[in-house]
């Protein structure tokens, strides 16, 4: 509901301004940035992605290695269960839920981390977009440049222009 009546607010706002510029004898300039598409196409973003992959390859070999040696154990008992003396079976049993549960542990952190970094590669990205979505609007005399919409005729979407520029700009550190 919150996004909606953002939309409507949004499109009352456009309204209003494409009735005024008439109005001043000028013309109103409204654009469009596929942000999704810069997080895909932009050559910050797949260097952001190709970093997170380097930084976090050890540690997701590590968890299917940790998980096959867990499933492998488990397929093991499931076969010798049977043959086992009872209490041997529930100290093999007690095992392998703590090892699932530090795996499931474990599992969680790498995703909790991977997700943070992520976070703030893609931010990294964005804010770097944001500033040349900006320069083009001034240069091209852009009066709104929108980042979320429900439709927008593909004359007006300047994503290209933007990874363009994004990928020919040098890379900030």
């Amino acid at each position: 509901m919150k996004s909606f009546s953002r939309h409507i607010s949004l499109a009352l706002l456009l309204g209003t301004l494409a009735v005024a510029a008439p109005a001043q004898a000028q013309e109103f300039r409204a654009g469009f940035v596929n942000t999704d598409r810069i997080f895909r196409e932009a050559n910050t973003a797949k260097a952001a992605q190709a970093k997170l992959e380097q930084e976090f390859a050890r540690r997701e070999k590590e968890l299917v290695d940790l998980g096959n040696t867990l499933k492998t154990a488990s397929e093991k008992f499931e076969r010798e269960a049977p043959t086992m003396a009872e209490s041997q079976r529930t100290t093999r049993q007690r095992q392998l839920v703590d090892q699932d549960r530090d795996f499931q542990r474990k599992r969680r952190e790498f995703q909790e981390d991977l997700t943070a970094r992520k976070n703030e590669e893609l931010s990294q990205v964005l804010e770097r977009a944001n500033k040349v979505v900006k320069q083009v609007a001034e240069a091209e005399k852009y009066d709104v440049i929108l980042q979320e919409a429900v439709y927008i005729n593909p004359k007006h979407d300047i994503t290209d222009k933007v990874i363009k520029a994004l990928n020919a700009a040098p890379a900030a550190k």
